[in-house]
Order: C-alpha cells, then structure tokens, then sequence
C-alpha cells in the first residue's frame, strides 16, 4: 500500500502515470489539489522527508501557492491531517455499535475509491519528529477515539469514562494495526484476507473491548 501510494502521488489526478498537466484551476480546485498530492506525500515518505517543492511538482503548481493556501508545510500538514481526523470521526459517528467492525473492514479491504479510511489511518500513524506537529496528530488520534468510546457509550452527551476511552483506544489500534499489517508489512494470511474473512475477528474483538 505505502508503494501504491507513492506511485499515485506521482500521478496526475486521472491517475494515467503521466505529470500533472498544467492548467488554468480556481482557488478551491487548487487548494484540494494540494491537500491529495500532499496526503499521499505524507504518508509515503512522511513529514520530515516531505518538501513543499515534492508536493509542488506533484501537484504541478507553483510552490508559491503552498504559502498562500496553508502558510507552510506545517500548515499543510496539519490541515491534511484534520481532514483524516474529521473524516474518521464523522464514518464512526454515523455507525451503530452493530456496524462498527463491517464498516471497518469494508473500509480496509475494499477497492480504492472506499481507501479513505485506510490512508487516513495511516496518515495519523505516521510521526514527523516534530513535537508540534506531533501534537496535533495525537490531538486528532484522541478525537477519534473520543467518537468512538461515545458510540459505545449509553450517552453521546456526556464524556466517556476513562475505562470507556481506554476500550475505544484499542478498537482503534487494532484498525490501525490492520491497516499498518495489510497495507506496509503484508503480513499473510492478514494481507490476503477478505472482508468475509476479517469481520469474524474483528467483531469478537470490538464485543469484547465494547460490551453493550
């Protein structure tokens, strides 16, 4: 999966191979254009390793265009990863307890226009040896758990228990680590494993850690 998506980092956003073309976009166009190419960066070669001019070229616009949308690199970043945080959150927040372990897997092994899930999981996963930016992603990590602990809750008004928070914490390393086992690692049979295959398990895990 890593390789995957550097290869289509490269790519222009039809996906053919060929460098992004360059062409006359809005601000909105350019601006979403940025947060793709520069996700899929982040996620390869991470924050450190990641140049605004990578994401530039990638993007084939004017690194200019990095500071006027995002101020920075960081801020580039960190908008990419609130977009994972919220994206992660607001799929749990419409799941029943009942659905949680189907959606994820479905997320997980499905084809590549459901992948959300996936390169959000590993965007959150990956560090960037900067404590600030760190921050922000054990911020968002923390969100989604939060979401999901209030999902298992009896109330999603109140905050969760620490015992509650702690259960959804390891739901949402196990996603992680699914994520991390079937896409960098390629761990068989785990690798391999098809929905049907992965649903069982991950269902006798979530009734375990988040008893109704």
């Amino acid at each position: 999966m890593a390789g995957d998506l550097g290869t289509r980092a490269g790519r222009s956003a039809r996906g053919d191979g060929e460098p992004v073309q360059r062409r006359r976009r809005n601000a909105a166009e350019t601006r979403q254009l940025l947060l793709d190419v520069a996700k899929l960066r982040f996620i390869r070669d991470g924050y450190a390793a990641t140049t605004v001019r990578d994401i530039a070229d990638d993007a084939g616009v004017n690194v200019a265009l990095i500071n006027r949308y995002f101020t920075s690199k960081e801020g580039l970043f960190e908008a990419c990863l609130g977009i994972a945080a919220t994206d992660i959150s607001q799929d749990i927040g419409e799941m029943s307890l009942d659905e949680i372990a189907t959606r994820i897997v479905r997320r997980i092994t499905g084809p590549a226009d459901e992948s959300r899930l996936q390169e959000a999981l590993l965007l959150l996963l990956r560090t960037s040896k900067d404590g600030r930016i760190d921050d922000v992603r054990r911020t968002a990590l923390e969100a989604v758990a939060q979401r999901l602990a209030a999902v298992a809750g009896e109330s999603r008004d109140s905050p969760p228990s620490r015992e509650a928070l702690l259960r959804a914490q390891v739901v949402l390393a196990t996603a992680i680590g699914l994520t991390l086992l079937r896409s960098s690692v390629r761990v068989m049979p785990l690798a391999s494993a098809d929905e049907q295959e992965l649903i069982g398990p991950l269902t006798d895990v979530i009734n375990a850690l988040l008893p109704r």
